[in-house]
């Protein structure tokens, strides 16, 4: 995996815990408003607006580099629209980054190469 390819996992794995939060904060919001004087759905909507479309974007980013199945890339969209599904997409992006490095170190060694240098 290259360096932006990587870099793209990132970006969507680091936005994705925070745009669930801004839902589940969002849907209390939305509770509150209805059943109380306070009202912060406005500023809890630009925010997990903000961080939705963002999510999308890293998706879409993320979906060119990696050349995801359509089966994966709608996975994760998927999860970015169910309340706590961003918790469960960081994750498994967290998993999928890390069978990556374990899977070039295991190419590494095969090769022979210790410390960049060819055994």
């Amino acid at each position: 995996m290259d360096i932006k390819t990587a870099s793209a996992l990132r970006r969507l794995r680091l936005v994705s815990a925070p745009e669930a939060v801004s839902f589940l904060l969002l849907l209390i919001c939305s509770v509150l408003k209805r059943t109380t004087e306070f009202n912060a759905v406005p500023v809890m909507g630009a925010i997990h607006g903000v961080l939705f479309i963002l999510y999308v974007i890293f998706w879409l980013d993320a979906w060119n580099r990696t050349k995801w199945s359509f089966g994966t890339a709608a996975l994760y969209f998927i999860l970015s629209v169910l309340p706590t599904g961003g918790f469960f997409a960081e994750r498994k992006l967290k998993r999928e980054a890390e069978a990556v490095v374990i899977a070039a170190r295991a190419r590494k060694e095969k090769d022979g190469v210790v410390g960049g240098v060819k055994a």
